[in-house]
């Protein structure tokens, strides 16, 4: 019965709005006093202080964005560090892991010293940027710097070693350079990679640029957060995840967008582009 069931763009949205939908009103039911026996607490006001209600949840969103306004120059120095140590973090993974995929003598040498990087807790080099690059953005930005960077590098290097030798072998017999192999060889071989790595590092970016709030800032979503969780305002804490969750959305969208836009070459699968 489930095989018949094909999904559509219009059914789709519907299911998913739903699904959340259903999310929210299961959260309401179990937190809001009364409505139903407590089960894992001893009483139903304990279910509200540890997971908030989303009533509250909202108008707390809603104060920060309509009513009080307040909201916006935290929100803007979290977006401007996600956005700095992404754009930063992605042309500098792109760029080692073209080096290196393309050099092997270069690769055999620093292997054993990227594993070592990349194996290291990165989140633990948080309070170390701060006694470098101070308390303002720039060490925000440089935690999330190392946390994008490893996972567009491994797949850039991926990418290129993927190429097929049969391609390269036809486009060096019809004489192509070096710089036009990188051009119309490698590069497109690596770009289907590279998108895939940046729909994961959209959230590392946002992880690093919060990391670095809780340990030391004076503004940011993050802080906002931490000054919640001091005063145990759950709704408040609870809110600044949605908000930090929503725009992480629209980031990846917007590299959604940029990937159809540069990967049209690429044959797509009708269904899916219907979705």
């Amino acid at each position: 019965m489930w095989k018949s069931i094909q999904p559509s763009h219009a059914n789709l949205r519907v299911w998913q709005l739903g699904l959340l939908v259903a999310i929210f009103v299961v959260w309401h039911v179990a937190t809001k006093p009364g409505l139903i026996p407590p089960i894992m607490f001893e009483n139903d006001q304990q279910a509200a202080f540890f997971f908030g209600e989303p009533l509250k949840v909202f108008a707390r969103i809603w104060a920060w964005f309509i009513t009080n306004g307040d909201i916006y120059q935290h929100l803007w120095v979290t977006l401007l560090e996600t956005v700095l140590a992404f754009g930063l973090g992605t042309a500098l993974g792109l760029g080692c892991g073209l080096w290196l995929a393309l050099s092997p003598m270069a690769a055999a040498i620093a292997e054993p010293y990227i594993k070592a990087l990349n194996s290291m807790p990165r989140v633990i080099l948080a309070p170390i940027f701060a006694v470098w690059f101070g308390l303002g953005i720039a060490s925000k930005v440089a935690l999330g710097i190392t946390l994008v960077f490893f996972i567009v590098f491994f797949n850039v290097y991926q990418g290129v070693k993927e190429v097929s030798p049969v391609i390269l072998a036809n486009a060096r017999m019809l004489g192509a350079s070096q710089r036009q192999l990188l051009r119309h060889v490698y590069l497109p071989s690596a770009t289907s990679w590279v998108f895939s790595s940046l729909h994961t590092s959209v959230g590392l970016a946002f992880v690093g640029a919060v990391v670095g709030e809780y340990l030391g800032s004076s503004r940011g979503v993050g802080y906002l957060i931490l000054q919640a969780e001091g005063a145990f305002d759950i709704n408040t804490v609870m809110a600044g995840i949605l908000v930090l969750t929503g725009f992480a959305l629209m980031l990846d969208g917007a590299v959604g967008r940029i990937e159809k836009r540069l990967m049209k070459w690429q044959p797509r699968d009708a269904e899916a582009e219907r979705l």
